[in-house]
């Protein structure tokens, strides 16, 4: 395989290989997904009607998104490279009763024998745990068809993201498991925005996501000093 395919850090995939049978608990590791995954679904299916379409997922981990954006109709693939949670998300079909389609894969390596196949592509909470996130960004827009559209969320890269993402999140809230995220790996918004127009994206909108510690609650709003959603489009062909 190139390098291209390996575009992944093997720490990364043993940590979340280790936490895979706690993805469907919704009070365990894995609340914050589960809380904000309502969130992540009607930002997507309010910009791209989800009923019919052909939807990739990159890094789906356990399948939470993936199961929702199928159980609105969607024709689901997702792909990432931890195989316990892909067993997990699998598993979990049967409990369910949706229908997607899991893939040990990275996005560059379906790139290559997929290509334009998809009307939505997602990449969330994934940029932030790749070596390289533009080779992640070229090939997500490479799979996505001309007039589809492609959704990122990552975390911004500045002191208050540290404070809230790191320490409030991991060590004092205790939200996320200690370690999760690495601050080296946080993403500006200007970076994002630079590697996604380079790889022929446009960017629609852009929105951040916050948690109220005292409501225990997401919400969606305009400040994206912290995490933040990016909804780009790929040109249609004239």
């Amino acid at each position: 395989m190139t390098a291209s395919k390996n575009n992944v850090d093997m720490a990364e995939i043993a940590m979340f290989d280790a936490l895979a049978s706690r993805w469907w608990d919704p009070a365990g590791d894995f609340r914050p997904l589960h809380q904000i995954n309502p969130l992540r679904l009607d930002f997507i299916r309010q910009r791209h009607a989800l009923a019919g379409a052909q939807v990739l997922d990159v890094g789906c981990g356990g399948g939470i998104l993936a199961e929702s954006m199928a159980q609105k109709g969607a024709c689901v693939t997702g792909i990432d490279m931890a195989e316990s949670p892909l067993a997990v998300a699998r598993l979990h079909l049967a409990e369910s009763g949706t229908s997607v389609d899991y893939l040990q894969s990275t996005a560059e390596a379906l790139a290559e024998s997929r290509p334009q196949e998809f009307d939505v592509v997602t990449c969330l909470e994934m940029l932030e745990h790749v070596p390289s996130p533009t080779d992640v960004i070229d090939a997500c827009a490479r799979l996505v068809k001309p007039g589809g559209d492609v959704f990122f969320s990552t975390i911004n890269r500045n002191p208050k993201s540290f404070l809230f993402a790191i320490v409030g999140a991991e060590y004092v809230l205790r939200l996320l498991p200690a370690g999760t995220h690495h601050y080296e790996k946080f993403i500006r918004p200007s970076e994002l925005e630079s590697w996604a127009r380079a790889a022929g994206l446009e960017l629609r909108e852009s929105i951040g996501m916050h948690y109220n510690p005292l409501t225990q609650e997401y919400s969606l709003g305009p400040n994206i000093d912290v995490n933040y959603l990016m909804h780009y489009r790929h040109p249609a062909e004239s």
